[in-house]
């Protein structure tokens, strides 16, 4: 297997007769997935989704993938293919049309009608182009064809890209459900045949690649929730993806059956589940929906509420429920259904809402004690499988943290590709396929992008820093007055504290230590008031490590009078 280095400098020149592929985001990680690829000076992005915050990014909203690779290269760009529509697979689109709004966008009829609904929001009216499974598209340099794959939506496609350097295949994300709500199978007719062709490049969903055996059948949790509504003595909450309309299908039968009613809750599920009903991918049953102001009109035990928040999502609805911020007012007899897998980085988060609906007198039922939920990605037999089917001569596992790549990889080899044709790779490692083989050539710029607020990319790591220091160690501010002329101290120093469980009084014992440092800083000459403002920081910072054991924000001011 090829690792990418620390030491790896900026890639040469592609040659004329190379591919080359760069991840912008998706590799190490579970969000934010994009790859650009590259040949003959035009580029092909496929997926462009964000990353959601964890606990260590306080304040933001959303990561984006680092555009400045294509930055200046965005006449080059050919087309945007999206694979499928998740958040973490087009929720950057349109921040990167914000940057040019022709770039075509390609992608299933339910993809396309997700995004499109986004990019109103933004006032953007992109061009798109609808494609389905069997299709064949060519975009200048790139040859494309589209491959049905199943997955915990509809509509998703794999993508052949057919080019003068070689082929690659990219699955997007995917499992191998033979018993599929919709009928809709992952294409393994289609993936023999391209692989019968050759296959130069395969890069793979790696999130299950760790998880021995098949994902289970989408069919096979169906009793359980029938379960949950039979039981259920009040109303039932379920959460899940605002777009996971196949969940939300199941949810919708099971309360027909039950004889309850369904309201939807939160701006993105009501619109994405509208835009599913519309194009056929839900089913409705007559009379079923009702609208959120008319929940209290129906006794508990008729009532079904579908909401978002099922990974722990502060600003989401059953977030806000747990904390009792939200007009429904869960408690004893509810039930409250968390109909979703538990996302990497988001379990602190999910744990904590349970433990609060808990605490409320809600039964949780969730993954971990019902089969209520299976995954949508392909487990590692299912990979082994499409390895000796596909048979491809290169290997990139993508989508997931390094365990799930390095646990991809080793599938890979297993099933018999040669070691030094899997490379692994990481957001920003650039990979050259060149006469059949790939290999990592070189790194680019690849950070994290915040959405603040308002604001893209003006939040930094510094800045998270700060805000980190704020929420754990709290603030101490420090005011003195100078004598502008003499330059002794006419007033202060003033020190206010916040965060800390000890007496403010305690805060005194270090006046007589800052006292000194500016006594001593003025004697030696110093007078300038950012100068100044450092020896009071010192001073501060070194009795508060000292004596309390904690690193907070202190901001010193010095005032001239």
């Amino acid at each position: 297997m090829s690792h990418p280095h620390p030491e790896l400098s900026t890639p040469p020149a592609l040659p004329d007769n190379g591919l080359r592929v760069v991840a912008l985001g998706g590799l190490g990680e579970v969000g934010r997935n994009m790859a650009v690829l590259e040949t003959k000076g035009k580029l092909l992005v496929i997926d462009c989704g964000v990353l959601f915050p964890e606990d260590h990014h306080p304040g933001v909203d959303l990561i984006l993938p680092d555009f400045s690779y294509i930055a200046d290269r965005l006449d080059d760009i050919v087309a945007i293919v999206l694979t499928h529509g998740h958040e973490d697979h087009i929720g950057a689109v349109p921040y990167l049309l914000k940057l040019k709004g022709d770039i075509p966008i390609i992608g299933s009829t339910l993809t396309l009608a997700l995004v499109e609904a986004k990019l109103k929001e933004h006032r953007i009216r992109p061009y798109s182009m609808a494609v389905k499974e069997g299709q064949r598209e060519k975009l200048g340099v790139f040859d494309l064809e589209f491959v049905a794959v199943n997955h915990s939506i509809p509509d998703a496609l794999a993508v052949f890209v057919r080019t003068e350097a070689g082929t690659l295949l990219h699955t997007g994300d995917f499992k191998m459900d033979q018993l599929p709500l919709d009928g809709r199978l992952t294409d393994l007719r289609a993936f023999a045949r391209l692989g019968e062709e050759g296959v130069d490049l395969f890069l793979t969903d790696s999130t299950n690649a760790d998880v021995p055996g098949f994902t289970t059948p989408e069919l096979e949790i169906a009793p359980a929730i029938d379960k949950v509504f039979r039981h259920a003595e009040r109303r039932i909450i379920v959460a899940c993806f605002s777009s996971h309309v196949h969940r939300v299908q199941q949810v919708l039968d099971a309360a027909e059956k039950a004889g309850r009613k369904v309201a939807m809750v939160g701006r993105s599920m009501v619109r994405n589940m509208g835009i599913a009903a519309e194009l056929g991918y839900l089913r409705v049953p007559d009379g079923i929906l009702i609208d959120i102001k008319k929940i209290d009109s129906l006794r508990d035990d008729e009532l079904v509420l579908i909401c978002t928040g099922s990974q722990g999502e502060p600003m989401a609805a059953l977030s806000r429920m747990a904390n009792r911020e939200h007009r429904i007012d869960v408690g004893p007899g509810d039930t409250v259904l968390l109909a979703s897998s538990l996302i990497p980085g988001n379990e602190n988060a999910v744990y904590r809402i349970i433990n609060g609906l808990m605490r409320l007198g809600a039964t949780v039922v969730h993954k971990g004690n019902a089969k209520v939920h299976v995954s949508g990605h392909a487990s590692a037999g299912e990979l082994l499988y499409c390895y000796n089917i596909v048979k491809p001569r290169n290997v990139l596992p993508v989508h997931g943290e390094w365990r799930h790549m390095y646990a991809n990889a080793q599938l890979a080899i297993a099933s018999g590709v040669p070691e030094d044709q899997v490379v692994l790779a990481e957001d920003g490692v650039v990979v050259d396929l060149v006469d059949g083989v790939a290999e990592v050539t070189g790194v680019v710029e690849c950070g994290y992008v915040y959405v603040d607020g308002s604001s893209v990319g003006g939040a930094d790591e510094a800045l998270l820093k700060d805000r980190r220091i704020l929420r754990d160690e709290g603030f101490i501010t420090c005011v003195v007055v100078l004598d502008a002329a003499t330059g002794k101290i006419a007033s202060g120093p003033e020190i206010t504290a916040r965060g800390f469980v000890e007496d403010a009084e305690i805060f005194q014992q270090v006046i007589p230590k800052v006292e000194r440092a500016i006594e001593e800083a003025v004697a030696k000459g110093v007078s300038d008031d950012q100068q100044l403002q450092q020896v009071i920081r010192r001073a501060v910072g070194s009795w508060v490590g000292g004596k309390i054991r904690r690193r907070p924000m202190i901001i010193p001011v010095v005032l001239q009078a």
